[in-house]
């Protein structure tokens, strides 16, 4: 790589990006890559505090960072992701479908542990939109070794894409209302409001809604009929707590259920169970939902809905970011909490 002064540039070709800041108004790419240096540009560049431009001659052992974006992006995206052509050596990973983000959090590390090389992404098992951005790379300087990129592979393909966006496939969601309050009459339900509600976002529908009482037997009757008619996802809502009238737990396993955990570190929502009956998860929800506008089923419904349900050591690990801020305007997903 050559440094050349800008007033003997005129003819050459830019070999990289020349970034222009106007403060306040502008950042972005005055002078793209490939453009061939006129003698008008010479002002331009010089307000720009470019004195000197860098003319390039690699050799085969050698990357300029456009190329390893590229090759980098290529590396570490799995399924439902596409990334742009670089700008000022940076790509964006895009997610090409609305699902959940799942990210090999080890081998991101050890990518950006080699260094040179930066990936920047979301949270994993934060819900993205199609089109949304949920990640970035680049090299930090402006060629890099083709080895150090081969290494990088190395990590990347240990053990699957390192980024990978997961479909929503689970869409038939039953749910089952306990309280002897609302079943008798004396308190409204509000499932529909606080919970059935949610399941749009995720493109999942709620096929099947029970009230029962606090009685175990009723609702493990009801998880049962729930599960023959095909729910793909079983929802129950309260009865989770220490009360004695609190049975939601023992109706869950009484449905011959397997109860994976019951509370989380995660606050709204302690009082929470994570059950299974074969292949169907069952979310008990605590009561918290029904006044805190974001909860732990906040974070679990996507997951499930995706086809991930945390095993006891992954509920045990949200408590590291499990604490709600309790914004006054929660604009969900972009808040960090539990992210």
């Amino acid at each position: 790589m050559k440094k050349i002064r800008v007033e003997d540039a005129v003819g050459t070709v830019l070999a990289h990006d020349v970034t222009r800041i106007i403060p306040g108004v502008f950042r972005g790419v005055g002078f793209r890559k490939g453009h061939i240096i006129r003698e008008d540009d010479i002002p331009d560049l010089l307000k720009i505090g470019k004195k000197h431009l860098y003319v390039l001659d690699l050799d085969e052992d050698r990357m300029h960072e456009d190329e390893a974006a590229l090759r980098i992006a290529e590396l570490i995206c799995g399924d439902n992701l596409r990334w742009t052509e670089p700008r000022e050596g940076k790509t964006k990973i895009i997610s090409t479908i609305d699902g959940l983000l799942e990210v090999d959090v080890g081998a991101l590390l050890a990518i950006n542990s080699l260094g040179d090389v930066v990936v920047s992404t979301l949270k994993t098992h934060f819900p993205c939109r199609k089109g949304q951005v949920v990640a970035c790379t680049r090299i930090i300087p402006l060629v890099i070794s083709c080895g150090k990129i081969e290494k990088l592979g190395l990590s990347a393909g240990a053990g699957g894409p390192v980024l990978r966006i997961l479909p929503y496939t689970r869409r038939l969601v039953g749910l089952v209302v306990t309280g002897s309050e609302v079943y008798e009459g004396l308190v409204k339900d509000e499932s529909d409001r606080f919970i059935a509600s949610k399941l749009g976002e995720y493109s999942a529908r709620l096929v099947r809604k029970i009230i029962v009482p606090d009685d175990a037997g009723r609702i493990a009757e009801a998880v049962r009929e729930l599960y023959d008619q095909g729910c793909e996802v079983i929802l129950t809502s309260g009865g989770l707590s220490v009360d004695p009238d609190d049975v939601t737990r023992e109706g869950v396993r009484a449905s011959g259920a397997e109860i994976v955990s019951y509370g989380s570190p995660v606050l709204p929502g302690a009082m929470f169970l994570n059950a299974r009956l074969g292949d169907v998860p069952i979310v008990g929800l605590p009561a918290g939902v029904f006044f805190s506008p974001r909860t732990i089923y906040d974070l679990m419904l996507p997951r499930v809905l995706a086809g991930r349900q945390p095993s006891s050591s992954e509920i045990a690990a949200m408590g590291h970011g499990g604490l709600c801020m309790e914004c006054e305007v929660c604009h969900f997903p972009v808040c960090p909490y539990g992210r």
